[in-house]
């Protein structure tokens, strides 16, 4: 975390399908003078990355192991199934697990959604990564279950994906290690949740308004004005008789 605590740069991880864009770009406006760096990263690996101090915090898809992560749950990604395009699935708007129960489904080890039941049947073999699956599917040996994110990135011409609405969905979050809460870590969470540059809960204090002179209305200003008369001397009040020029 040395990077971090000195200022010199912000390491972000990220793992496949989450596209950090927009937070980068906000962060490039606000602390333009701390680098982000970004660090693509399996999503099997994210955690140990974070935990053996290669980033400062990182997106990573749930379920994760927490133990001495802090982590904020973003948004849930729709489920797909991937299938080639001349496959019965493709001439449906959306489809069911039920729909898939006689379809071989690849599981691949990188798999990031939680499966109570697996649907289908299991493929002959679990490839490495969510890729090879995808591979394979286009092979015509089987079909896969990821979140939209994944299958837009790896998406072939011969291949296409139909919503799976009563899947289970994979949720993507922001995590850091607990005791390593700089004060960059802070703001970037900030960034994420929304927050303005001038939040209360920010680093950076909002500029305190410089207050306004008071602006006098005409009518006030005449009014502090000594009232003169026709001549152009002051006005003498009632009672009073004005110096010099006496009647001789």
């Amino acid at each position: 975390m040395t990077d971090g605590e000195t200022g010199r740069t912000f390491r972000l991880a990220y793992v496949p399908g989450v596209t950090p864009a927009k937070w980068v770009n906000v962060w490039t406006e606000r602390l333009p003078d701390v680098p982000i760096t970004l660090v693509a990263v399996p999503a099997a690996e994210a955690v140990g990355l974070l935990r053996e101090g290669g980033a400062d915090a990182g997106f990573v898809r749930l379920p994760v192991d927490r133990d001495g992560l802090s982590v904020i749950p973003l948004y849930t990604e729709t489920t797909v199934v991937v299938v080639p395009k001349d496959h019965a699935v493709a001439a449906a708007d959306e489809v069911s697990v039920t729909d898939l129960v006689d379809d071989e489904v690849f599981h691949p080890l990188d798999d990031t959604i939680e499966w109570t039941v697996r649907p289908g049947l299991p493929a002959f073999t679990r490839p490495v990564t969510t890729e090879d699956a995808v591979e394979l599917v286009a092979a015509g040996t089987g079909i896969l279950l990821v979140p939209l994110s994944l299958a837009r990135l790896h998406h072939r011409r011969d291949l296409t994906y139909r919503p799976v609405p009563d899947a289970p969905q994979s949720q993507v979050a922001l995590t850091w290690p607990a005791d390593a809460t700089t004060d960059l870590v802070e703001d970037f969470i900030g960034i994420v949740r929304g927050r303005t540059v001038n939040s209360s809960r920010g680093r950076t204090p909002a500029t305190p308004a410089t207050p306004a002179t008071p602006v006098q209305k005409p009518a006030q200003r005449q009014a502090q004005k000594p009232a003169q008369n026709g001549s152009g001397r002051r006005a003498v009040p009632a009672g009073r008789k004005r110096k010099g020029n006496r009647p001789r």
